[in-house]
């Protein structure tokens, strides 16, 4: 318990400096409102099914590429400001990194259910239905940008953050499609042997 109350201070930590001087407060609210409904399901559903740390510690890394996301804005988070004049970039793609992880960590989640409730009796589809979760996971929320612009006008551009994009939709499910992929690829058996562990310390 020690490992998840770090987690939890981390976390609160991080929404709060995300929050303190945001660069626009509903971009700021938009952004890190998702973050924010996890850590409540999270936290009501904790007795009932207790994840890994490992999953628990890639959750709280996707929070903090929101919080970060949420404060600066997607398009104008510094670092990625300076990434794109260094490589002559067309546009700042921090907005990427928040998709990659939108597949990425999911995937995990979605992993270790699966595993240990038992969801899937035919292995052979297993990794496909994860990739094509997360993938319907990021077109729903390329739907919310698009509820959210229209509905808002003006407020809602940064939240949608396309900066001049046409593709910039499709580019992002891909993002998140890359990212389920490679964290089955890379996490898999990583995760499989902290399942096995359940050390909950």
């Amino acid at each position: 318990m020690k490992y998840i109350y770090f987690l939890i201070s981390l976390f609160f930590i991080s929404l709060f400096a995300s929050v303190i001087n945001a660069k626009e407060g509903f971009t700021c609210f938009l952004e890190i409102i998702p973050a924010i409904i996890g850590f409540l399901i999270l936290a009501f559903t904790f007795k009932k099914f207790r994840f890994t740390n490992f999953t628990y510690t890639l959750i709280l890394l996707h929070c903090i590429i929101l919080f970060i996301g949420g404060h600066y804005t997607y398009a104008e988070v510094p670092f990625f400001d300076y990434i794109k004049e260094v490589f002559h970039q067309s546009r700042n793609n921090y907005d990427k990194v928040g998709h990659f992880a939108q597949g990425f960590v999911p995937a995990m989640i979605i992993r270790e259910l699966f595993i240990r409730k038992e969801v899937i009796s035919n292995k052979s589809f297993f990794n496909f239905i994860i990739v094509s979760i997360c993938l319907a996971i990021s077109a729903t929320y390329e739907f919310i940008e698009w509820f959210v612009s229209l509905a808002t006008g003006e407020g809602g551009d940064s939240f949608l953050g396309t900066q001049g994009y046409i593709w910039d939709t499709q580019s992002d499910m891909l993002f998140a499609t890359i990212g389920a992929i490679t964290a089955l690829i890379l996490l898999s058996k990583i995760q499989d042997r902290k399942i096995q562990e359940l050390t909950f310390i």
